[in-house]
């Protein structure tokens, strides 16, 4: 067996969420122009993750559905609600909901 070279692991890891970040931010930019190239951006960037183990970072797994793999732009071809402890994601294209909970956060009590 070969020996893994961790260092190199972690500089490819910093390098593909560099790349992931500039390929969101492109596909962002260009979805007015040509909405299929944005969607080519989010299957290049999830095949990056695929390709070294990463996970999705949360901000931009909603940015895409889960479903056909569409870069969702809000009013546009996604419809976003909040609905009882839940954000949910309605995809216009496949017509997919996607539901994330959410909780408020709780305060600690200090007894004096």
């Amino acid at each position: 067996m070969a020996k893994r070279n961790v260092k190199q692991e972690k500089v490819n890891k910093k390098i593909a969420s560099e790349r992931i970040d500039e390929l969101f931010l492109q596909a962002d930019n260009i979805f007015k122009e040509d909405s299929s190239l944005s969607d080519r951006y989010v299957e290049i960037a999830r095949k990056i993750c695929m390709k070294l183990n990463l996970s999705m970072p949360r901000v931009y797994k909603r940015r895409y559905c889960s479903t056909c793999y569409k870069f969702l732009v809000p009013g546009v071809n996604c419809r976003i609600r909040l609905t009882q402890k839940k954000v949910v994601y309605h995809c216009n294209n496949c017509k997919n909901y996607m539901r994330i909970p959410y909780w408020k956060k709780k305060e600690k009590i200090v007894k004096k």
